[in-house]
């Protein structure tokens, strides 16, 4: 892994952020997001809304990693079923809802069945990853208590099982089709990001050449997650199961801001601090990220041009200068 071409020296760091969707990817600058989509007609689609105004909890240090995560996790949803929804409408096949969805909409209307829908998804992600990631780990190694009562190697374990469990997670559904490609649009998100903080033309000959790694990314937070979980739990001592279940969830939001601001710090410097903590989530990104081909590299520049007019430089306050 070359570190120089992710943290590319001569680079400008920006606010700007993005996530890939079905056939496309969503880009939020300062004031406005796009959508822009790939569409079966081969036309690309953008869809633009302007932000709302941030509040003054994320402007808090540690307290706004909390509401970003928040945030990200609701509107990242949102916009997955937006792409859904377009490309649904080039699908042959109509949409019968179900009974109940049936019932919501006749009783309080089509928003409402879309809110449903979205807070539904999002509850649902949010029991899987508690379910699947805090409460699995730390349930299995129990089991380790029969050979140890080491805190230390319980606690080790526990980690190790957890980091395990979301590695083979996503590199199993890496083989499935539309994760693929998912991940070559993830791929073009950053290839293009790198090819406007160096100062280059947007264009799919430029940002080729740029690597599809970037030190600003969910996948670096979610794995900076993982590593402060880590570490903290090994204050915490190895409780009974169902303490150590309640604290592990008490201890999120903690974890969330720790990661949050260790993200920020990520994405605006390159000393060699930064370089090796940011190494974990780099090459988890190996996984989560494709080689894109030009027609998603068009996708992720017509999304990067949809908001750079509205797109400012990092400020004084962040210690970057361009």
């Amino acid at each position: 892994m070359d570190l120089k071409k992710i943290f590319i020296k001569d680079a400008c760091p920006t606010k700007m952020g993005g996530q890939a969707v079905m056939e496309g990817i969503m880009m939020k600058g300062e004031k406005k997001t796009a959508l822009a989509m790939r569409l079966p007609t081969g036309e690309i689609k953008i869809e633009t809304q302007e932000n709302k105004a941030p509040s003054k909890w994320t402007k808090i240090p540690l307290i706004r990693g909390v509401f970003v995560f928040v945030a990200s996790l609701v509107g990242g949803t949102k916009i997955l079923m937006r792409s859904a929804e377009i490309l649904e409408e080039y699908d042959d096949e109509t949409y019968e809802p179900g009974r109940f969805e049936a019932w919501i909409e006749k009783k309080f209307g089509s928003k409402a069945v879309w809110n449903f829908m979205l807070y539904s998804s999002v509850v649902i992600a949010l029991a899987f990853s508690v379910g699947v990631f805090i409460i699995l780990p730390t349930g299995v190694v129990n089991l380790l208590k029969l050979v140890t009562d080491s805190v230390f190697w319980l606690n080790f374990a526990e980690g190790v099982v957890r980091i395990a469990l979301f590695v083979l997670y996503a590199w199993g559904i890496s083989f499935m089709k539309e994760i693929k490609t998912v991940f070559q649009y993830h791929g073009a998100e950053h290839k293009t990001i790198h090819c406007y903080e160096s100062g280059l033309d947007l264009t799919v000959e430029n940002c080729r050449q740029f690597p599809t790694l970037h030190p600003r990314c969910g996948t670096s937070f979610l794995m900076f997650v993982f590593i402060i979980a880590f570490l903290l739990h090994f204050v915490l001592g190895w409780p009974n199961l169902w303490f150590r279940i309640i604290s592990r969830l008490l201890l999120l939001p903690v974890i969330a801001g720790l990661s949050y601001e260790l993200l920020k710090w990520a994405g605006r410097s390159d000393n060699i601090i930064v370089k090796i903590l940011s190494l974990p989530g780099l090459y988890l990104q190996k996984i989560t990220t494709k080689e894109p081909d030009d027609d998603q590299l068009e996708v992720a520049i017509a999304s990067i041009n949809a908001v750079l007019d509205d797109l400012e430089r990092i400020d004084d306050e962040d210690k970057i200068t361009c």
